[in-house]
């Protein structure tokens, strides 16, 4: 049993053999409140498709809701010490969370879309009097666009403010509320993608 506010892993597998798999969720309950990390595994393993579907539903990306779910899970640990069974069921508690979370991430959404439009609208128009090198520099912004643009959503935004506004990876998961390491995690993924298309065309050419 641990005390931490960071579990090791919240996904981590329970087997079918283990004595915790057989656990009602009122003891899962009682287990998390006590900061057992295996009732954390086991409430993950019942309830993170239940997570996953009501956010998909509301935010329209899996992906997404992928990350929601993660916090969902990562929130119930930290704040197990209020969870209450007289106010509900340990489902019911998970839903709320969600709901929250959800809520967070369209508003992180709404600030990112708005902050890509800025940079957007930032980026200098193309002059009459462009130079030769121009050319090859709008090219491979358009190339970064249309990539960009076929990426999930959190991953187009992150990369856009990065390529576009010229934030840092700092300054973006500060302007747009997102945890640094997801940040890392949306712009690792992101480039990788665009990298392997960009490869094969290349490779196809």
């Amino acid at each position: 049993m641990t005390t931490t506010d960071q579990p090791a892993r919240a996904d981590r597998p329970v087997r079918p053999g283990d004595p915790y798999h057989t656990l009602s969720d009122e003891e899962i309950g009682r287990g998390l409140v006590e900061g057992d990390e295996r009732c954390l595994a086991l409430a993950h393993r019942r309830w993170s498709t239940l997570v996953h579907t009501l956010a998909a539903r509301v935010l329209g990306d899996p992906r997404e809701a992928e990350d929601v779910t993660q916090q969902v899970f990562l929130a119930a640990w930290r704040g197990r010490a209020g969870y209450d069974p007289r106010r509900g069921p340990v489902p019911a508690w998970l839903v709320g969370i969600t709901r929250r979370k959800t809520a967070d991430a369209l508003t992180a959404r709404t600030r990112r879309h708005d902050l890509v439009a800025a940079a957007g609208a930032a980026l200098p128009p193309a002059s009459a009097s462009a130079s030769p090198e121009e050319p090859g520099h709008v090219l491979d912004r358009i190339v970064v666009t249309r990539e960009l643009a076929r990426l999930p959503s959190v991953q187009r935004d992150v990369l856009a403010l990065a390529f576009f506004a010229d934030l840092t990876q700092v300054q973006i998961a500060d302007r747009t509320g997102l945890p640094l390491g997801t940040v890392k995690s949306h712009a690792r993924r992101g480039l990788q993608r665009m990298r392997r298309v960009l490869v094969a065309e290349a490779v196809g050419a």
